[in-house]
């Protein structure tokens, strides 16, 4: 009868990917939950199209439609932005289980409830599946109309590019070394 081996050393770095993706599900779900409600309400409250001002003409609430990406580009090509979106999804999903940095976890976080949140617009809205127009309904001065899941996958796609650029890699806590201090 053999006795199952015991790992040796700490559990601690097995407990982080886990504790990582829950940050990042957090997240995605505080952005996705912000970005549903505000959308919902949005078309219960506002009048389409009709500038409601907040502080002057400068910030308004103005109720659009957008079956285009980000700034309407690729408008008619709605079915395609939806199979990209899909696949951000998916693939932040596959980084998760991987996913050491909290910072990372975030950012990516950030990404996938602002992905989420357009593709519950690209999915249940009308014309119909995987045609449906995204609710937009903030405006702030010559800004395109925006909703609360647009800057968070900016915001977040900023803060993945800032991560990189000083070296904090998606998989490991702190900075990566570069190659002469890996050496040493």
């Amino acid at each position: 009868m053999s006795v199952p081996e015991q790992p040796t050393g700490s559990t601690a770095p097995q407990d982080r990917p886990p504790r990582r993706l829950r940050l990042l599900l957090s997240v995605a779900a505080t952005v996705l939950a912000l970005d549903v409600v505000t959308k919902v309400l949005a078309v219960k409250l506002l009048p389409p199209g009709q500038p409601v001002p907040i502080i002057g003409d400068t910030v308004t609430w103005t109720l659009v439609r957008n079956s285009g990406a980000a700034f309407s580009m690729a408008t008619g090509y709605t079915w395609v932005l939806t199979l990209i979106a899909t696949g951000v999804v998916v693939g932040i999903f596959w980084m998760g289980r991987r996913l050491v940095s909290p910072w990372w976890a975030v950012g990516l976080g950030m990404i996938l409830g602002g992905a989420m949140g357009n593709l519950v617009d690209r999915f249940f809205r009308a014309p119909g599946p995987l045609r449906g127009h995204v609710v937009d309904f903030l405006s702030v001065g010559w800004w395109p109309v925006f909703n609360v899941a647009d800057p968070s996958v900016v915001g977040g796609a900023i803060l993945l590019v800032v991560l990189s650029i000083f070296g904090y890699d998606f998989d490991t806590v702190g900075r990566r070394k570069k190659a002469d201090q890996s050496r040493d």
